[in-house]
Formats: structure tokens, sequence, C-alpha cells
């Protein structure tokens, strides 16, 4: 995949894979024995534009391997949708899952690509009947989809949304019941959950609210929150990697100063769920 290939200025991500899954995770390929972490995500999980993403940082930090599963625009179906990823999340000692928006999952209104999942593959005949002057032609990826139909139809989208926090709830409750492993959820994002879930316009992950997160709780070995600090925030594109074309993408995307914080985040509750390390 071309997202992967390291152009001019860009980083080599040496992308790899485990077993027979069909998803490219950052690399270089871990072995999968031992003892280890292993950390679920999107994009902010591989680390795009950044040469050393939280993964690598909390393994430095803690001794012990963090495997990398992150994926470029994944999103909970790109995992449910890959037993030997599930599989080695079982056999780790601690499995982190970053919160990935809502807007990426296959659900009764809309379907997405099965591993990238931001992009929006069709509408459902409920989808249709709820917005029925739209032409989904127009549309390829789940962000720019929600946000046209927020404005074209508000009075709508409200059902849309509460059906995507719905299949949010129901597909985090299917990976735990798939994984063995305690699990860690990460919550990396520009801000704190909200009380309610935003707009299309909120910053990721889209549509998940702290609601969403007390209902998973008590299933859950820990709930981490990393907000980038002030250091973080101003620090901009500096300390990232990436050809000059896509610097407005970098600026997206947290740069080095927040993986940091999120390994310092994460490391006490690591320690503490693995007291013997």
């Amino acid at each position: 995949m071309s997202y992967d290939a390291p152009g001019p200025g860009g980083l080599d991500y040496a992308p790899c894979r485990y077993g027979r899954s069909r998803m490219l995770f950052r690399g270089p390929a871990r072995p999968l024995s031992g003892d280890y972490v292993a950390c679920l995500g999107g994009t902010e999980t591989y680390g795009k534009y950044v040469a050393r993403p939280w993964p690598a940082r909390l393994e430095a930090a803690a001794g012990l391997p963090c495997v990398n599963f992150g994926g470029v625009n994944a999103g909970l179906d790109s995992f449910l949708g890959e037993p030997q990823v599930l599989e080695a999340a079982s056999r780790a000692r601690l499995t982190i899952v970053q919160a990935m928006g809502a807007q990426n999952l296959s659900n009764r209104y809309y379907r997405v690509h099965p591993r990238r999942n931001d992009r929006f593959l069709g509408p459902t005949p409920l989808m249709r009947h709820l917005f029925p002057a739209t032409d989904f032609t127009e549309f390829h990826f789940t962000r720019h989809m929600t946000g046209a139909l927020a404005r074209r139809a508000p009075e709508h989208f409200g059902r849309l949304r509460s059906g995507l926090r719905e299949t949010w709830v129901a597909r985090m409750e299917a990976l735990l019941d798939r994984v063995e492993a305690p699990v860690v959820l990460l919550w990396f994002a520009a801000a704190p959950p909200p009380e309610r879930a935003g707009s299309p316009q909120s910053p990721e992950p889209l549509f998940v609210d702290r609601g969403m997160i007390e209902a998973l709780r008590p299933r859950l070995a820990a709930v981490v929150e990393a907000v980038p600090g002030p250091a973080a925030r101003g620090e901009g594109t500096c300390g990232m990697v990436f050809p000059p074309l896509e610097a407005p993408a970098a600026a997206q995307l947290p740069g080095p100063q927040a993986h940091q914080e999120v390994a310092d985040a994460l490391l006490p509750v690591l320690r503490a769920h693995l007291p013997q390390q």
C-alpha cells in the first residue's frame, strides 16, 4: 500500500504482517513469543510521521516488548476481522486498545472497508430511507459523509449518530469478549472525552463520549486518558518526518512529545498490572 512507502523526506515504517493477517502494521515485525504487550489502534498508534511512536517509547521505559498493531485508518472492525491479531492480543500479558472513532464501523446504515475503516463503501436500505435526497456516490470517506449529512439533514442526523454510538459500544464489547488478556483502553486525543458525543467537526475519536467509555469500564483493566499538554500542543510538526507535500496531514497528527506523554501515562498502569517487571 502506497501510504507506507517512504517517499523523498519520508519515514521508512518497515510495514509488516503477522501470520495470515491482511493488515499492514508498523514494523519491523516482532516475535510473538514470551512476554509482550499488544498495542492496538489507528493512525496515532501506528505513529505516522513519528520515528518513535508511543509503543516504542513504552517498551524502552518498561523493558518489555510492546508490539505495535496500529494500522493507518484502522478502526475496531479492522481488528475484529483479523483472528491472528486477536489471538496475539489474547496471548499478551496486557493489551492496550486505543479508542477509535465510531464513524469507522460497518453498521445498520452503511458499510466501510474491512481494513481501512475510514473508507465508505455504500449505504444500506435503511440509510437511503433516512436520507432519501442524498446521492451517496459522492462520498468516499466516512468523516466527509457524516459531516455532509449533518449539514444537509440535521433533523435525521441524530438518529444516525445514535446508531453509530450503539454500534461502537457493541463492537468494543465484542473485542473484549475475544481478547483474553487484561485490556487497557487508551484515550489519545486532543481533548478529554466529551460528556456527549459531538458533531462531525469534533476531533477524533468521533462520536465517542465519556458515557460510552464508562459503560465499558467494569470490563477493562484501566482507562488511560492521554491529552497532549501545552508543550506537545505547541511543538506543531517539530520532530516529525514527512515529505513537504504531506505537511498539512502531519499537522493534524500528534508529534513526538505527545507520544512521549502517552508512554508516560501508560507506564504506571503497565507496572501496576505487571508488578514483576
